[in-house]
């Protein structure tokens, strides 16, 4: 059983709109849970993104999703069953915190992109403290914020990732963010040329931003650089991070940039990150304890330092 078949299951014998929690937990207790072939300690969380991807993204999905927070989901099949008599609260629930000004820092957004690079690119962050690299070595665009590793024996079988290691091709993948906490036309050159300047070293590299603005002439743009330079872009949402996603998606690059690598091995963050991802290769094991911390939904919120 995948979890989109899970989900499918729960929702079709209740017969009502529920949380990616409220799913999971409703299946353990019926035991669907012991059908799904996974091995990840956060489950309901993996599931969560997956009903709202494939809600959103599918034009043949069996999931409709009401805009809560969190996000409630649906059989289409079932509309007509599904007592939606809340949804005026919800809505004005979720207006009222649309509303809220959230006063933070590009800082404060680090937790919402490690919980998104996890669960969506499935890949663990580290944070680059600029402050530990010698100033004197580099220029104001070096240091991207944050970078990332994929590795592919955190879902594949031993003897196939021995295999595909016997042959060089172990499809370890990097990462590299450029962390905004909003996007307009008043700063969209210079952060994307931040990117390219900090991210282009990796196999995939993002901009990522909390606000991004909607007028179609900015996004006409951003789709243009995005294709130009093959730089991807992630919206994060701060207010439901299940909706976080990625707008434009990165052209993944096959040859790392080793010279810029060896540059950046002057911050002490990413000498220990380099070093960390060696290990885990040659390990097999992935020391979780080395990356940025993965928070759950309900953990993620914006806090005045």
């Amino acid at each position: 059983m995948t979890f989109l078949e899970l989900a499918e299951q729960v929702l079709k014998d209740e017969k009502k709109s529920l949380t990616a929690t409220e799913i999971w937990a409703i299946a353990e207790t019926k035991g669907y849970d012991k059908k799904l072939n996974s091995q990840g300690k956060t489950p309901w969380a993996t599931l969560g993104a997956q009903i709202y991807v494939n809600s959103k993204d599918n034009p043949k999905t069996l999931f409709a999703q009401i805009d809560s927070r969190p996000k409630k989901f649906y059989l289409k099949s079932q509309a007509p069953q599904i007592d939606l008599s809340d949804l005026e609260t919800v809505e004005i629930a979720t207006q009222t915190i649309k509303k809220k000004k959230f006063e933070y820092l590009e800082k404060h957004l680090h937790p919402f992109l490690t919980y998104f690079a996890y669960y969506h690119l499935r890949c663990y962050t580290k944070t680059i403290n600029h402050s530990h690299s010698p100033k004197k070595e580099f220029g104001e665009w070096v240091h991207p914020d944050i970078v990332g590793c994929y590795f592919p024996f955190d879902e594949w079988k031993n003897e196939v990732y021995d295999l595909s290691s016997s042959i060089g091709n172990t499809t370890v993948r990097l990462f590299s963010f450029e962390l905004k906490r909003e996007l307009s036309f008043s700063n969209l050159r210079e952060s994307f040329f931040q990117t390219v300047s900090n991210s282009s070293w990796a196999n995939e590299s993002y901009l990522v931003a909390a606000e991004i603005s909607r007028e179609q002439e900015f996004r006409e743009e951003l789709s243009r650089l995005s294709t130009s330079f093959g730089i991807g872009v992630i919206q994060l949402n701060i207010e439901d991070p299940y909706s976080s996603e990625i707008i434009f998606p990165a052209t993944y690059r096959e040859n790392l940039d080793w010279e810029t690598i060896n540059k950046l091995t002057m911050n002490t963050d990413f000498r220990e990150f380099i070093s960390t991802v060696k290990i885990d290769i040659t390990s097999k094991r992935i020391h979780k304890k080395e990356y940025d911390t993965i928070y759950q939904p309900d953990k993620l919120e914006i806090k005045s330092d």
